[in-house]
């Protein structure tokens, strides 16, 4: 895995950044991605002494924007051989009938739309190549559809859609493809979604959610196995938890 490079969306918290610290550990060379720069400018100084990091600051919902920073990119970090599609989001947990329409349009235009804009920038340059590795992290809710998850399970559903279309697409070329999809992981989500309410804090209580850490080992198992293997979908929960809506809690 020496000498590869890995761009990482959504590198700034939670599993992205675990992620980060888990590939620079091997030597992976780096390009690290998000909204916040001061939050990148830290974990940059934090693993170069372990890699090579490059940070790019920009929003994968604004189309042009990622296009424009992926281009931007030096040449010693051009050539993308692994991207890890993290960015994604959660915003509210409403009825259908009363959902608001700001926290859709978040949903599909980063865990969707960004995820294609980002895909667009680097796809090209690995079918030029004839190889690459793209995970793209999806989720539990992309597997099934809970009470007030509509959008943000439809959001993933398409996540797991479009990997398929691209593991297929991309098999001429010897691209890998494949999904990463966590169950209740313990990092700012449930902030994010329930908008720093109170209530976010109840969440992960009563039993020991999956932790970021565990996710980036198991990115990292997948994209360190031997050219012959695809890692293509994987499902994973915290023990306690056997489905979206059914966990075990001890309180």
């Amino acid at each position: 895995m020496k000498n590869k490079t890995a761009l990482i969306t959504g590198a700034t918290s939670g599993i992205g950044e675990a992620t980060a610290y888990e590939f620079a550990k091997h030597g992976i060379n780096l390009v690290l991605c998000g909204r916040r720069l001061k939050r990148l400018n830290t974990i940059k100084k934090a693993l170069e002494r372990l890699t090579n990091v490059h940070i790019l600051n920009f929003d994968v919902r604004n189309k042009d924007e990622t296009l424009k920073a992926i281009e931007s990119l030096p040449k010693d970090f051009k050539n993308i051989d692994i991207l890890i599609n993290n960015a994604g989001n959660a915003h509210g947990l409403d009825p259908i009938h009363s959902g608001n329409t700001d926290d859709w349009d978040a949903m599909m235009d980063i865990n969707v739309k960004g995820l294609l804009y980002v895909s667009k920038a680097i796809i090209p340059q690995m079918t030029e190549r004839q190889s690459g590795h793209i995970i793209n992290i999806g989720s539990s809710a992309g597997k099934e559809v809970y009470p007030k998850g509509n959008v943000y399970c439809a959001s993933k559903h398409a996540v797991l859609a479009i990997t398929e279309g691209m593991r297929i697409d991309l098999n001429p070329f010897g691209v890998k493809v494949g999904s990463i999809n966590p169950g209740l992981v313990e990092t700012e989500f449930s902030q994010v979604r329930f908008k720093g309410d109170a209530i976010a804090d109840n969440v992960y209580k009563g039993f020991k959610a999956l932790q970021a850490k565990d996710i980036a080992e198991i990115i990292y198992f997948a994209i360190s196995r031997p050219p012959h293997v695809n890692i293509a979908d994987l499902l994973v929960f915290p023990t306690a938890q056997a489905s979206s809506t059914i966990v075990k809690k001890e309180f």
